[in-house]
This record gives structure tokens, C-alpha cells and sequence, in this order.
């Protein structure tokens, strides 16, 4: 934006709202005036809490300065367009507003759907009786062929020591560090490595086991119980099932309650793609 636009909005601004300065502004206080079209302080508000991100790093003055810039275009511009409307014109708003007005209903029911004691009776339910699942620490060495697994297998039985041989041997990028994979859960590991951890003990070195990324032979160091979640680490995800839930019930049930009448017999469904008939 030019330096002198926004100096040129700025003192439009001050001029339109000098006679109001005097009491505190609403969403109704006139910022401009086009052509007869008022231009309140709730349209410019409403325009930048659906802005992106990025916009609204800018001070203060610039946004304000930029934000009713636009709206004066969008007016000057629109009015132009009302007088020649086409029906595609008309039925691209009928839907837009349907549209905006439907995600009004929703974000009402949705912001209702969360409340501190709906989120605890729902982790209870989740939680309270849930039995921690087990964690695993484990190491491994991956090589490409069964034969080079069952190899490096008959050297570790016979005394070799494992991290030693990871760090020489293994192909996997833990390879460097012995084969250590760190702490893991259930669903975190491929289901053939899975299937075999949880079948060993600590201490123990498994048999050669295939998966996608080769031949693996795996290391059980130590086992524990997982921690138990805490509300605070599932709110998110409990908030965003409770409003999920609600919104469900809600769409079902106005749409239930609705007198509905299809009239769609004998019209080919291709037809939509026929956009000419928006131009008639």
C-alpha cells in the first residue's frame, strides 16, 4: 500500500468519526460513507477476524488503514455489479450465505458441546477403568538377507556383543547408536516386529524376523507399564469428539424435523456438469 493511500484513509477516518470521537465506538459507529453505503466499525471488524495469519502481524494503523481500503473498493466495485446480475451470480450468494449461515448454527452448537464437566464424564468413561498398556525399549539390527540374519543370530549366541555388532553390521539408521530404538508403544512399530516384542522377555535376542525394510534381530532391553494419560494431555481430543457428537445430533435432527421433498425423478445426474445453463 502507498504511503499516501494510507495517509489518504487515515484522514478520511478521522474526518467521518471526528463528530463521534467523543463517546467510545461500536460495532454501528459510520467509519465511511460510498455513494450513500455506510461503512460501520463492525463491518471492518468482521473483515479482519476472517483474515489470515500473516495479516494480522501488521500494526495496528496499517491493518485499520488497509481493512477500510478495501471494504470502500469492495463497495464501489459491488455496487457496479448488483445492477447487472446474472443468475449464476445470484445463486452463487443464495448458496454462500446458506453456507455461512449453516456454519453459524454449527460453531454455536459446537462452542455449547465443550464444558470442564462434559470433558471429565467423558475421560472417565474413557479412562478411569483402562488398564496402562506396556512400553518397550528395545534394540536391533537390520540387514537385507535371512542368511546374513541368521548369521549375525549364531554370533550373538556365541558370545558376540550386540551393540558392537549393530554399530558394524546393521543397515537400519540406528545401526550407528547399536541398534538402539528407544522407548516405544503398541502401534508404534511395523506388526511383525510388534507380534515378536511383546512375545519376548528383557534380555533376550529374538530369532530372525522379516518385515518391509529387511531382516531384523531384535534386542528386548526392559519393559514398562505406559503412564496413564491426564485430562490435560486428552482435552483436545475429547473436546473434538464431544463436538463432533453434537454437531452429528444437530444435523440429524433439523434435517429429520424438516419437511423434505425430493423432486430429482427422471433428471440424469450428469447434468451438473452443463454450467451453460447458469448463462440462460
Amino acid at each position: 500500500m502507498k504511503p499516501a493511500h494510507i495517509l489518504g484513509a487515515f484522514a478520511l477516518s478521522l474526518a467521518l468519526t471526528g463528530a463521534a470521537c467523543a463517546e467510545d465506538p461500536t460495532a454501528d459507529t459510520v467509519v465511511a460513507t460510498v455513494n450513500g453505503t455506510k461503512i460501520t466499525l463492525g463491518h471492518m471488524i468482521a473483515l479482519r477476524d476472517n483474515l489470515p495469519a500473516q495479516y494480522l502481524q501488521l500494526d495496528d494503523q496499517t491493518l485499520f488503514d488497509g481493512i477500510l481500503d478495501q471494504i470502500i473498493q469492495q463497495v464501489s466495485l459491488s455496487a457496479e455489479a448488483e445492477a447487472s446480475l446474472r443468475k449464476r451470480d445470484n445463486l452463487v450468494l443464495e448458496n454462500q450465505r446458506r453456507s455461512y449461515l449453516a456454519g453459524v448454527t454449527l460453531d454455536e452448537v459446537a462452542k455449547a458441546a465443550v464444558t470442564d464437566e462434559k470433558i471429565e464424564a467423558l475421560f472417565n468413561e474413557r479412562y478411569s477403568s483402562v488398564e496402562p498398556g506396556k512400553e518397550f525399549n528395545a534394540a536391533h539390527i537390520l540387514v537385507e538377507t535371512e542368511e546374513e540374519a541368521k548369521a549375525i543370530k549364531a554370533e550373538i549366541d556365541g558370545g558376540a556383543d550386540f551393540a558392537a555388532t549393530a554399530k558394524e553390521k546393521s543397515t537400519g539408521p540406528s545401526g550407528p547408536n547399536g541398534g538402539d530404538l528407544g522407548w516405544f508403544g503398541v502401534g508404534m512399530m511395523v506388526k511383525p516386529f510388534e507380534d515378536v516384542v511383546i512375545g519376548m522377555e528383557p534380555g533376550q535376542v529374538s530369532d530372525p524376523v522379516q518385515t518391509q525394510f529387511g531382516w531384523h534381530i531384535i534386542k528386548l532391553n526392559e519393559t514398562r507399564s505406559a503412564a496413564a494419560p491426564t485430562i490435560e494431555d486428552v482435552r483436545d481430543e475429547l473436546a473434538g469428539e464431544l463436538q463432533g457428537s453434537a454437531v452429528e445430533e444437530k444435523v440429524k435432527a433439523l434435517t429429520d424435523a424438516a419437511e423434505v421433498e425430493k423432486t430429482v425423478e427422471g433428471i440424469d445426474p450428469a447434468i451438473l456438469k452443463n454450467s451453460e445453463l447458469l448463462d440462460n
